[in-house]
């Protein structure tokens, strides 16, 4: 596989690792095999020990003495988990702003939602959730929280999202909610906002995961509709905000 400049080396292992989960070729205690990483991806040793110490950190594998490195285990309540701290996480940041909300904040995302009511493609919504997310966080989410929040978006696919073609259905109400909640400064509300949108994204997840065999108990069988290209969750588009 070719570099990706401007890409860390760190970062594209990371992100193989995720796909070869989240499309069922590892699954829980399977071993990484990091020789058939370097040798696919064309990289040294020493990103791939540095993306599965991240990987561990995130409670995604772990690894044993002289054994090497393993996938933690990876079910349905292991999504749903990732996808409750998702909300929780977001939402502290998001009732901090409905606690707090300044007039360039609320300027910003009430641009932003009406381009959300706008867009009609699922790529198109999901790129501006995105940065109605990134917003938010950037302006009331300290480093320790940010750096959380994204280790709670590692199996989380945005790339997914971008192409699920009810995401503006299902998601625009709870930005409408929390968007409203904080112009009425009502930090419970947003917070409840943030976590109610992370459950729904859950169950659209682990449905979509159950229905391509991800979750299959038949250790041979090999999704036929992967979630993603591998070239596509090695993009920046990777982990799913919504």
């Amino acid at each position: 596989m070719p570099k990706k400049y401007g890409v860390k080396e760190k970062d594209q292992v990371v992100k193989h690792i995720l796909c070869l989960i989240l499309t069922g070729r590892l699954r829980s205690g399977d071993r990484v095999d990091r020789n058939e990483i370097a040798h696919g991806l064309g990289v040294s040793r020493v990103p791939i020990q540095e993306a599965l110490v991240q990987l561990e950190h995130d409670g995604i594998v772990s690894t044993r003495y002289h054994r090497g490195a393993f996938v933690e285990r990876f079910d349905e309540a292991t999504v749903l988990e990732h996808h409750e701290l998702d909300g929780l996480l977001n939402g502290v940041a998001s009732a901090r702003a409905a606690a707090n909300p300044t007039p360039r904040i609320l300027t910003e995302l009430d641009a932003l939602l009406r381009s959300l009511r706008a867009a009609r493609e699922p790529r198109n919504f999901a790129e501006i959730a995105w940065e109605y997310r990134r917003t938010v966080n950037d302006e009331y989410a300290g480093p320790r929280l940010h750096a959380t929040i994204r280790a709670s978006q590692n199996l989380i696919p945005r790339v997914f999202f971008a192409t699920y073609q009810d995401t503006r259905e299902d998601m625009l109400p709870f930005y409408e909610e929390e968007n409203a909640a904080m112009h009425r400064r009502d930090p419970k509300a947003a917070r409840a906002a943030c976590v109610g949108r992370s459950a729904l994204t859950a169950e659209r997840m682990v449905a979509e995961l159950r229905r391509r065999g991800v979750f299959s108990l038949h250790r041979d069988y090999i999704a036929a509709e992967p979630i993603a290209a591998e070239g596509e969750l090695d993009s920046e588009r990777t982990s799913l905000a919504l």
